[in-house]
């Protein structure tokens, strides 16, 4: 009886396993095998960021309210059939080397479905103009789960990320791998002649030491203002009041009454440098005293 409900228990973890890794119904956007010498781990990789949570717009032809249509037209021809139309790169002003969709599929890597780590760094070792699109990565089954927990926290003991290349979409990209909660983190990052070099950028700026008493309230405002990063705190200000506004819109049917507002002159300048970091150091204390005075009555309740 005791070893009937051992086996029970067992296998509704089990199920209860493979509920938790389908329950968000996505669909991965690569399975394969990530490989550290000669472990190998059976994986499936989805998107970490959600595309279209922010508000998109179409153009919309005013006097009929139906939706603007683009014509694909070639100059001195007119409307054209969209099977007339090829990928072209050009390589002068007008001149094109065209290219089949069957030419340029044939050029794609082959999906490979291991994703060797190759290299470790520390976690500040890459520039983060480097890192491109974050994807969770998870194990493929129940089967694949020690192992995955065996490189995740060997990662997390030693504070290293993995280094390795991934093939998606037919195309081949760099990826650092960290550990991220339970799972894992995979990042695609830029190739190096994707990423322009910042010297030209900052060419013009002086190389005169900052002023020290300046630097001093600068670091003090920064210390006062320093807190454990919550993203819950940050709003997108822009699509609120948008998503505000078609409501409002959709409710009423009126043209919304827009007020100007008050915007500061141009050229207006921060004379008096010190004084204004004072003073924002003296604010910023005083809203720390505020949230700490908030905490003791929270707790003295």
């Amino acid at each position: 009886m005791a070893r009937a409900a051992k086996r029970a228990t067992s296998k509704s973890r089990k199920s209860k396993k493979s509920e938790r890794r389908s329950v968000s119904g996505a669909r991965p956007q690569w399975s394969g095998q990530l490989r550290l010498s000669l472990v190998s781990v059976p994986v499936r990789l989805y998107p970490a960021v959600k595309s279209g949570a922010r508000l998109a717009f179409h153009q919309v032809h005013k006097p009929s309210g139906k939706r603007v249509r683009y014509e694909k037209v070639v100059p001195g021809i007119g409307p054209i059939d969209t099977a007339d139309i090829i990928k072209g790169y050009e390589i002068s002003k007008g001149k094109y080397v065209l290219l089949t969709e069957e030419e340029i599929e044939s050029a794609k890597v082959e999906a490979r479905e291991t994703c060797e780590l190759v290299q470790f760094v520390d976690y500040d070792e890459i520039d983060p103009i480097y890192f491109d699109t974050p994807y969770y990565l998870t194990p493929a089954d129940d089967l694949a789960e020690e192992p995955f927990r065996v490189v995740r926290d060997a990662l997390r003991a030693k504070k290293k990320m993995a280094l390795g290349q991934i093939v998606l979409r037919g195309r081949e990209y760099i990826v650092s791998i960290k550990p991220c909660g339970q799972g894992l983190l995979l990042e695609t990052l830029r190739f190096a002649d994707e990423v322009r070099s910042a010297a030209p950028y900052f060419a013009d700026i002086g190389k005169e030491k900052s002023d020290k008493e300046l630097q001093t309230l600068a670091e003090e405002l920064i210390q006062r203002k320093t807190a454990p990063f919550n993203p819950e705190k940050f709003h997108d200000k822009y699509s609120e009041a948008l998503h505000d506004m078609i409501k409002t819109k959709q409710r009423t049917g009126k043209p919304l009454q827009i007020g100007e507002e008050e915007l500061p002159q141009q050229g207006a300048q921060v004379i008096d440098l010190v004084e204004a970091l004072k003073r924002s150091v003296r604010n910023a204390e005083g809203g720390a005293t505020k949230s700490k005075a908030k905490a003791k009555s929270r707790k003295a309740a």
